[in-house]
């Protein structure tokens, strides 16, 4: 499928002609037009560069550098790829700082402590480019968009929001109308030797048995229309779209992250493009640091509050898979990845990979529980409120009863207290915010999914045939050990969140000690006094 044609709005202009970007075969796409992977991987055609190598004298452009997989990723690029030239950041201006001052700031992010001790020097490689994915040609100025055109050989397209309950139109903007933008400058780059576009796992998520291609939209409207129509309708319009599609995607995240899909698929035939998709990203393996988190989104707030003891019920099938990915081995994909297509392009159908845990290495949620009791129990913070331990409810009544009485009640009688110390109450919006994480979540909690991931497995394959990038780009999830990574994961939400050192733990534990008891004591009271009660009213 061509771009031409493309969709007119009021946000976008898409009607260029882009037939004279195609380019012909060459041999080894036409080699890959008759043998698969298996097949071609011992061909003297394929690369024998290793990963490290490709990345020589490049110069890389990402979106989306400050958000924490992206940092991750420009971090790992600078550590192990020091061959690289330059790696250009977009970067917007947010609550009134410009793109440069947010720049300076970026540079002492903690992330980056590791390379500020061995090695400084290679952080004069990050450029700073001021724009925003939001507005048209990403809000580049002639002069940027002169040297990106000039000098970009590979980008990462890695820029979306990730609140669920982004309004439609907000959402649509950055992670569909963006993506296009972002295409749009590619295509008139003249080194670009890759790009990898990161998508997620759960675009399409009425399917229980997702495959490593791009799902056409036959139940929804063509994408030219959906961009048309959201470019062009007030905003009770598009809500009303939104909501049309609760069927097919729960939120407006997965649907729009969907449609960019479409739109990376139009631009196929033009530019070396693979798509990424990770499923639930989480806390570090191993790089830059064990458990390394920056942001309390999704699962994350969720384990912060488990641990804490202010989470007791959740709307969920224990028995479903949950799927994390480490986000040094979404990045280590990634970079494989952009590597891979040089050799994993197909002329037929667009090369995808389900970054996922799921079939190498499953667990399930209530394995997740397990660990995550048994860490937060050995491990707790000394902002721990209750003993922490919750379950799994399939039952809606059940489950906001619990809430009731196990997270508002205990809220309020916080907050009561807090004001009588004459400090400022704040436990009932912590749990009124994390009721909404969990709301916003649970529809992956309540639902499985079976994600192919052969793409993966022959990336990985090729990778281990260079030998020396086997371990340095690690994308193998089989041999994580869960336990282990749940502890790490706990520790690093106590760490680089909280701000809590392990020089309070013993402290910690003591505090969790009396809470134990405390709770224990007050549990036999109210029984006791319940079986008194029900036996004075048979006595009388």
């Amino acid at each position: 499928m061509s771009p031409n044609n493309h969709f007119n709005s009021n946000h976008l202009k898409m009607d260029i002609d882009l037939s004279k970007y195609i380019r012909k075969k060459t041999p080894k796409e036409l080699l890959d037009d008759n043998n698969n992977f298996e097949d071609f991987t011992n061909s003297p055609l394929i690369t024998t560069k290793c990963i490290k190598d490709y990345y020589n004298d490049c110069s890389i452009f990402v979106t989306g550098s400050t958000g924490f997989l992206g940092k991750v990723l420009i971090e790992k690029l600078l550590r192990s790829c020091d061959g690289i030239r330059k790696i250009y950041i977009l970067l917007r201006p947010k609550r009134g700082i410009e793109s440069e001052q947010r720049f300076e700031e970026y540079l002492r992010n903690p992330i980056f402590e590791r390379i500020r001790s061995k090695n400084p020097n290679v952080l004069r490689k990050l450029i700073c480019i001021p724009g925003d994915i939001n507005d048209a040609k990403l809000g580049l100025d002639d002069g940027d968009i002169h040297v990106l055109q000039q000098n970009v050989d590979i980008v990462f397209h890695v820029a979306a929001t990730v609140r669920f309950n982004e309004p439609l139109r907000d959402a649509a903007n950055l992670n569909t109308f963006g993506t296009h933008r972002v295409m749009e400058l590619c295509t008139k780059m003249k080194k670009l030797k890759s790009l990898v576009h990161v998508s997620t796992a759960y675009s399409n998520p009425h399917l229980k048995n997702v495959e490593e291609q791009v799902y056409g939209t036959s139940s929804s409207p063509d994408h030219r229309l959906f961009i048309n129509g959201i470019g062009t309708l007030p905003d009770e319009f598009t809500e009303t779209i939104a909501k049309r599609f609760n069927k097919r995607h729960p939120n407006t995240y997965t649907l729009t992250k969907h449609m960019a899909e479409q739109i990376v698929l139009d631009y196929y035939d033009i530019l070396p493009i693979s798509i990424v998709r990770p499923s639930i990203v989480t806390a570090a393996l191993n790089e830059p640091y064990p458990g390394w988190i920056d942001n309390v989104y999704g699962i994350t707030g969720v384990l912060m509050e488990i641990g804490r003891g202010t989470i007791s019920s959740i709307m969920g099938k224990e028995h479903n898979l949950v799927d994390l990915m480490p986000v040094d081995i979404v990045c280590n994909t990634l970079i494989t990845a952009a590597w891979g297509n040089s050799f994993m392009r197909s002329s037929n159908a667009i090369t995808v990979y389900n970054c996922t845990s799921g079939q190498t290495n499953p667990m399930r949620y209530s394995e997740l529980k397990k660990k995550i009791l048994k860490h937060s129990r050995k491990n707790p913070s000394k902002y721990v409120a209750m003993y922490p331990n919750y379950v799994y409810q399939t039952n809606r009544l059940i489950h906001t009863v619990c809430e009731i009485f196990l997270h508002f009640l205990p809220a309020f009688l916080f907050d009561l207290l807090l004001r009588a110390k004459g400090k400022k109450p704040i436990m009932m919006k912590i749990a009124k915010r994390f009721k909404m994480a969990c709301d916003t979540g649970e529809y992956f909690v309540l639902n499985g999914w079976n994600f192919d991931a052969k793409n993966v497995r022959r990336l990985i394959r090729a990778a281990n045939q260079t030998q020396a990038d086997c371990n340095e780009f690690n994308c193998d999830m089989s041999a994580i050990n869960w336990d282990e990574y749940v502890e790490h994961y706990l520790m690093g939400i106590r760490t680089f969140i909280l701000r809590d050192d392990a020089s309070s733990l013993p402290k910690a534990r003591r505090k969790l000690r009396k809470i134990y008891w405390t709770q224990r004591v007050l549990q036999f009271i109210l029984i006791a006094g319940a079986i008194y009660i029900f036996f004075i009213g048979l006595w009388n």
